[in-house]
């Protein structure tokens, strides 16, 4: 029997180190899926996992490729679920990870006539894509491969293949030593990218010339925190953290100031705005507002993206590198600055901090205080632990109360901020590490949406992994709670409820029926408990948590106009927000003091 376009393709796959593929079968891209099935009886094929949704396919790629550095991969039919993939993959593409998605199509014969399922699926990708190319003979397969797993890899960025369900099951034609062929090859390594030594010389004036160095790191710092803590040392400097790099350096380092922006801290916030030198690294963290005003700090920038230069600050230079390696050779160009003041007055701001958010975690609530959960949880974890976080205010407490420690993992949807994406991370999490426990942060909310439904995937994949620790705790208030507040603080309106009210649903008891542990929490008294159990279960857990909708994700300084926002909204009746409990009431008062920002 001669090989199939398809089972050439899935050796292919297999040459470039692709080793599983999250997916939703479909008659489509059958012709792929009965390679992996030949492939798999030899004994050397790539793990297929099903989903439940194909959206939550590209989420898990990208979980996959957020985790582990490496390409992650998922595949659909074509038509529906080929769109269903949009939207994971465009986490994937502003969080700057690589994954390839693989699509069906209808017959080539068949395109432009408007068939069953046909749609123009290389547009329908152009702009999520770095490559994206519809194959239209087998020939073509072995270049389309290695191009488009070259390129996700090379530019951190997003390439779909796209395959007729006839080429698929044509016999494997190689291409021809002739005209109109062309013959690649697989292999890609990157780089070792660093400045010119004058732009460094620069860079390192700027910042030894600085009495308050602040340093900005994101998720390209990864892989470069042994440099970053050694220049936050010789310049004296706090270091805050966008939320796509809350893992690159523990939360525990006296000199780090914690997450920054709408969903940050304080000390972060006191830090940007009172700094006179900025170091960016790795970050394209979107608000402004929250970084140094223009003029008022010098600023340096280091990111292996050139678009991401310039981006966010008016640097006065720009390091086109990867993050450890520029660092290193900025070192011995770095002044130790002998004065600590500056730095030491940021571990101070630092360590009262953290006895505020206790206070606020600690703060009755009716019930549960959802910054409690997270607080009870992070002491808890074990130094592997995976932790993800959904969109919505549970991002909140994860940004502020998880204190992430070293060796630790944490990931969210930072650019796109999409609802849906913490169980799929989770899911791939604890694929690619089976031996780690996994923890997701969930809102009622994106439950519903359609994190429920992965519980089902959990349920059928779990007892092949290492160990069995993945919780899944949902922060269940009945109400789509950043939005309100957005709705109140940011727009002055009372809740709506029509938009905000989300149906009372027991996810505990669907955890049990599909034979996972279901824990329910409604005492915060009982919450510690609550996590060791469900830490310590034989068996994935969902910890539902009835938490009080009326504590405000509040960002760290709230200026006058959201406090008039804020107050206009229970002018016009919001109840809820009038019982705000306590501390955070006095937060939000005590901002609109004469005097305050």
């Amino acid at each position: 029997m001669s090989t199939m376009t398809s089972d050439f393709f899935v050796e292919r796959l297999q040459a470039w180190g692709v080793t599983r593929i999250y997916g939703y079968p479909g008659d489509g891209i059958n012709g792929v899926l009965g390679a992996i099935q030949r492939a798999n009886k030899k004994g050397a094929g790539i793990e297929f996992i099903q989903v439940r949704h194909e959206e939550m396919a590209a989420f898990m790629a990208a979980g996959h490729a957020k985790f582990t550095g490496e390409l992650g991969v998922c595949l659909s039919t074509g038509g529906p679920g080929a769109t269903h993939l949009l939207t994971g993959l465009y986490d994937a593409k502003v969080d700057h990870v690589p994954v390839l998605a693989i699509s069906g199509q209808a017959e080539a014969t068949s395109r432009g006539a408007t068939y069953q399922q046909e749609l123009n699926l290389d547009r329908v990708f152009a702009d999520v894509a770095n490559f994206v190319q519809e194959a239209a003979a087998p020939a073509q397969i072995r270049h389309l491969v290695d191009r488009g797993v070259r390129i996700a890899i090379a530019q951190n960025g997003v390439s779909v293949l796209i395959l007729p369900k006839d080429i698929q099951d044509e016999p494997w034609q190689p291409p021809q030593h002739a005209h109109g062929f062309t013959h690649s090859g697989t292999g890609y390594q990157r780089p070792k990218v660093v400045p010119y030594e004058a732009d460094l010389q620069k860079a390192a004036a700027i910042l030894n010339a600085g009495k308050k160095v602040a340093i900005l790191i994101g998720a390209g710092a990864r892989g470069a925190a042994v440099e970053v803590v050694q220049v936050a040392n010789l310049l004296g400097a706090g270091v805050a953290k966008a939320l796509l790099g809350k893992d690159v350096l523990p939360d525990d380092a006296p000199f780090v100031t914690g997450s920054i922006g709408l969903l940050g801290t304080r000390p972060s916030s006191d830090m940007m705005a009172e700094c006179d030198t900025l170091l960016m690294i790795g970050s394209g963290f979107p608000w402004t507002e929250f970084l140094p005003k223009e003029g008022q700090a010098r600023a340096v920038q280091i990111d292996i993206d050139p678009s991401m230069l310039g981006l966010r600050y008016p640097n006065e230079i720009n390091l086109h590198g990867d993050a450890a390696e520029t660092l290193r050779a900025l070192l011995p160009l770095l002044e130790h600055k002998d004065d600590r003041q500056w730095q030491e007055q940021i571990a101070l701001n630092i360590k009262a901090w953290w006895q505020v958010m206790e206070e606020r975690a600690m703060a009755p609530a009716n019930p549960v205080n959802p910054q409690r959960v997270v607080w009870e949880m992070s002491p808890l974890l074990a130094d592997n632990a995976i932790v993800t976080s959904d969109s919505g205010s549970c991002a909140n407490w994860f940004a502020r109360d998880f204190r992430v420690k070293q060796g630790q993992r944490a990931t969210l949807s930072g650019g796109l901020a999409c609802m849906g994406a913490a169980v799929p991370f989770a899911i791939a999490a604890k694929f690619a590490y089976p031996d780690r426990p996994v923890v997701a942060l969930v809102g009622d909310g994106a439950m519903q949406m359609n994190n429920m439904a992965e519980l089902i995937t959990i349920q059928k994949y779990w007892q092949g992994w290492a160990t069995p620790q993945l919780v899944v705790c949902v922060f269940n208030n009945q109400d789509l709670n950043q939005v309100t507040w957005e709705q109140r603080v940011m727009e002055g309106n009372p809740r709506f409820e029509a938009s905000q009210q989300v149906p009372d649903v027991r996810y505990s008891q669907f955890a049990e029926m599909l034979g996972l542990k279901g824990i329910y929490v409604d005492d915060p008294e009982q919450l510690s408990a609550a996590w060791q159990e469900a830490l310590s279960a034989d068996r994935p857990v969902v910890l539902e948590v009835k938490t009080d909708p009326e504590v405000a994700p509040l960002p760290p300084h709230i200026t006058l106009k959201q406090a008039k926002a804020f107050m206009a909204s229970m002018i016009k009746g919001d109840r809820g927000a009038a019982q705000v409990i306590g501390d955070t009431a006095s937060q939000l008062f005590n901002e609109i003091l004469p005097g305050k920002k």
